[in-house]
């Protein structure tokens, strides 16, 4: 079978992880194949279709109403008090529904401050509420003396800051999608503030937001990572499931080019696996980015010391499958959504960060997705591997390497007895089984056997006969017979 059709099931075009819309970031499937800039736009697209469509609805509505009203108006003329309450009643209803229409169309900014002045009569400032820890002191002091170095600009980008935390505050009741929405916009007006009046370098533009990433996250972290509202930790249970039930699969299943009884190759693995478990601990959205990256090029190294031969795309997509597999990260869907949702989207539409991280993504879909023909598997073993009836981990004595670990050795022996011992266990199980049916069925024959000839000879139990008389018991003359002969006794 050639290489080609091996990888059938995993092999992703590089097209494929790029906006589907055809602006050249990478995509994400979150965003529907859209990249970052380009979702932006299709939402609002769409967001501004649907409520011209609900203008337009509520304007036919009101005019619907307003024509029955005359139409009843004009028939019934003048009518007593009870009318004119009627009259008073009708126009108290419109009014609120139009009311009640412009606040639902309103600017959300309006709605968030009204919220907040309602909200900020009740509850004291965040600032008194707001938990320190050790992190987030060193995250101010860090961010506060970034910006000095930016002077009047910095100043005005700490009042920025520290106005969208506040305003954050108050948004805690809107959906994360909500929240999302207003962190992206809060990125996009920076930048563009700074590019357009402060007249800063682009590259200066990317070193500041990192910056304001991280001091914004390390605050928000805590109430927008996997919240109650959403599904993610129900996600999260499901990939590590299905990540366990797939602990069988090996790398020559997924035509993985690494050898791990290379030294140097199992420690870029080990560190790889370390560096992806890793991402879950950080709190900033680039730092978890960092992680995948660090993660995705202990993997290009392991691939090129295996070939000797820089690696390339082909080869990259199996093996981080085969890394997520082997480690099976904490909190895989949560840290992706988290990353989506409030990461600085430059940084996902471009670059090496978006690459990988656009590779994770489609890692983590063809997992949920895998099947035994993406394996090359038949069905039957999959179905077996899959329920943990048997194991596909052999390895012959005579394969081993004379550096292995005794231990290794001993542990897949012991598995290779363990697999063997099941299948003996198997087999007597389905002989017991058909043993026992045959025994039924036996029982149930003879059964009916009976019953048929039962049926076809049923017994009769008749009286019993009248016993028998002495042989001489109606003789008469029983009495003239002479005696019996007695013995005599001859003297001689």
């Amino acid at each position: 079978m050639s290489l080609k059709s091996e990888r059938r099931g995993i092999h992703v075009d590089q097209s494929d992880l790029l906006c589907k819309k055809g602006c050249g970031y990478y995509g994400n499937p979150a965003w529907q194949g859209f990249c970052s800039k380009c979702w932006r736009e299709e939402y609002h697209k769409a967001r501004q279709k649907q409520i011209q469509e609900d203008w337009e609805l509520a304007e036919r509505l009101q005019r619907e109403e307003e024509e029955a009203f005359a139409s009843s108006q004009s028939s019934q003329g003048a009518q007593s008090l009870t009318f004119s309450k009627f009259e008073e009643k009708k126009t108290n209803e419109k009014t609120r529904k139009v009311t009640t229409v412009k606040k639902f169309f309103s600017a959300s900014s309006r709605v968030g401050s009204k919220k907040a002045e309602i909200q900020e009569a009740k509850a004291p400032s965040p600032s008194i509420n707001r938990q320190t820890s050790i992190e987030t002191d060193r995250v101010s002091k860090e961010f506060i003396e970034f910006l000095k170095t930016f002077h009047k600009t910095g100043q005005e980008i700490y009042k920025q800051t520290k106005l969208f935390l506040e305003g954050m505050h108050y948004k805690r009741d809107l959906s994360i999608e909500e929240q999302s929405e207003c962190a992206q916009d809060f990125y996009h007006n920076v930048a563009e503030r700074m590019q357009t009046r402060g007249k800063v370098p682009p590259e200066r533009v990317e070193k500041i937001m990192d910056q304001i990433e991280k001091y914004i996250m390390t605050r928000l972290y805590k109430h927008v990572f996997c919240p109650e509202t959403t599904d993610d930790e129900k996600k999260d249970l499901a990939i590590q499931k299905r990540i366990r039930a797939l602990r069988w699969v090996t790398p020559q299943m997924l035509c993985v080019p690494v050898n791990e009884d290379i030294p140097e190759v199992s420690d870029m693995v080990v560190k790889a696996i370390t560096d992806i478990i890793e991402m879950d601990s950080k709190r900033v959205p680039r730092d978890k980015l960092a992680c995948i990256t660090k993660c995705s090029k202990h993997i290009f190294n392991a691939i090129k010391i295996t070939k000797n031969e820089p690696a390339s795309a082909d080869d990259f997509l199996p093996t981080l499958i085969y890394i997520v597999l082997k480690g099976n990260p904490p909190r895989l869907q949560s840290n992706i959504q988290y990353i989506t949702r409030f990461c600085n989207p430059s940084r996902l539409m471009t670059g090496e960060d978006g690459y990988y991280f656009t590779n994770l993504c489609c890692a983590v879909a063809f997992i949920e997705k895998l099947d035994a023909q993406s394996l090359n598997l038949s069905q039957e073993d999959f179905d077996r591997y899959m329920s943990g009836q048997t194991s596909p981990r052999k390895q012959e004595a005579e394969s081993w390497s004379p550096d292995a670990c005794l231990g290794v050795k001993q542990m897949y022996k012991n598995l290779d007895l363990l697999s063997q011992l099941n299948e003996r266990q198997e087999r007597i199980m389905n002989e017991a089984k058909k043993l026992e049916k045959d025994l039924i069925d036996w029982t149930d024959g003879i059964t009916r056997e009976v019953q048929d000839i039962v049926e076809k000879y049923p017994l009769e139990i008749k009286p019993p006969n009248q016993p028998l008389a002495a042989i001489d018991s109606e003789n008469i003359e029983n009495d003239k017979l002479p005696p019996p002969l007695q013995p005599q006794v001859y003297a001689g």
